[in-house]
């Protein structure tokens, strides 16, 4: 079942991705920690050019502390997008199985973001209306992270690449704190968004890792603005230190 997810996902992240919405998600932090000590950070792109960084800590043998923030800029002639958001987070894990190699990670946290879109539309490339929409808002979050250290091999070029796979649930809260559309205040709106994501991980050494993340986004609320619009589609990489 979790293998046809895998490959149907990418299908639900491209259906997704046709909308717009002020909410552009990160890639949610997944540091696969392991015992006390234990370093997690990582850099993740999108197709869109959304950039994602996270970083997470164990500062007990169950406790770990994250943080998370990501950007975009982009600009084109029908649309353009600006997104900031930042989150904090911390939570408990553990390893378990007949070798110690699976992992189990309840995490909660809190975030700020910003988002400035403007839309154009031109008629025989002449503009006839621009919409601004510009927001501030404020997130919480709750997530469970799955994965396991228990590697399969892909081959390339004759060399042995480990790879792992794993799965985070999380469940987002977005709640507006200011919402101006041409500069005009407006009704504020929340949402509660269900992300389950999927990454793959090949280790390149015992330390780096290539990532690649995808994600759908299903807003359970029905909103005009803050809706489910955007999903994660990226390629990354993650470094662990310390682990077992």
């Amino acid at each position: 079942m979790i293998k046809y997810l895998r490959f149907t996902l990418p299908v639900l992240v491209l259906f997704a991705a046709s909308c717009s919405s002020v909410y552009m998600p990160n890639v949610p932090n997944t540091p696969m920690l392991s015992k006390q000590g234990e370093f997690s950070g990582g850099a993740h792109i999108s197709l869109k050019g959304n950039t994602s960084v996270n970083g997470a800590y164990a500062v007990s043998d169950h406790v770990g502390l994250l943080f998370s923030g990501s950007r975009m800029n982009s600009e084109r002639k029908t649309k353009d997008f600006g997104h900031k958001l930042i989150e904090i987070g911390g939570g408990y894990f553990d390893t378990f199985g007949p070798d110690n190699n699976r992992i189990i990670e309840i995490y909660a946290g809190v975030g700020k973001g910003w988002s400035d879109i403007t839309f154009r539309d031109f008629k025989d490339d002449v503009l006839i209306s621009n919409e601004v929409q510009d927001v501030d808002y404020r997130k919480t979050f709750l997530q469970v992270n799955y994965s396991s250290k228990k590697k399969n091999n892909l081959r390339l070029f004759g060399t042995d690449f480990p790879i792992n796979y794993g799965t985070a649930l999380r469940i987002s809260h977005i709640k507006m704190d200011r919402f101006f559309l041409n500069g005009v205040v407006q009704p504020k709106e929340d949402n509660i968004f269900f992300e389950p994501v999927f990454f793959t991980r090949m280790a390149l050494s015992k330390t780096f890792q290539l990532q690649y993340t995808t994600s759908s986004n299903i807003g359970l609320k029905n909103r005009k603005y803050m809706s489910a619009g955007n999903s994660i589609f990226t390629i990354g990489v993650v470094v662990n230190v310390g682990g077992k």
